[in-house]
């Protein structure tokens, strides 16, 4: 059973933080292998999502940004789930949880993402729309994606 925490920034102990940024290496660096800077200033800043199973191991993650951080709307990134529990359906309760603990703070309200443009159709499942802007980020393809509850679905 996966365990959901949600810590600003200066909750994290310094194992969780360890166990996030070891969890985002191994994805995000060695698995896409991609040399990027992933520690960007924005942790500071964000509300940090965790994942935990009954191991007390970190197998799911995403972070929040407030409104102006990145975009004029709330933002969800670093959104990411471990090897070992891929195909398990994580990355939506994952996805979910975020979108919660987003409504929880501040209503139904516009939330934007910078996906990889290979998981378009994983975000559209949680209403997510293509903005139309595409970019290539750190070497791998990515578009803007936007969720707005006003819009039907």
């Amino acid at each position: 059973m996966i365990q959901r925490f949600t810590y600003r920034f200066d909750e994290l102990t310094p194992a969780q933080l360890y166990q996030i940024l070891a969890l985002r290496s191994e994805v995000f660096v060695v698995e896409q292998q991609c040399i990027y800077q992933d520690l960007d200033n924005l942790d500071q800043e964000a509300i940090h999502l965790l994942g935990i199973d009954d191991s007390n191991n970190l197998v799911s993650y995403a972070r929040i940004l407030a409104p102006g951080v990145v975009y004029p709307e709330y933002a969800i990134g670093r959104v990411i789930v471990a090897q070992s529990h891929r195909g398990t359906g994580e990355g939506h309760k994952l996805m979910r949880y975020c979108m919660d603990v987003i409504e929880s703070l501040a209503g139904k309200v516009p939330i934007r993402i910078s996906a990889q443009a290979h998981l378009e159709q994983f975000y559209q499942t949680h209403r997510f729309k293509f903005t139309g802007k595409s970019y290539l980020e750190d070497g791998i393809p990515h578009i803007e994606m936007i969720y707005n509850p006003n819009l039907a679905s």
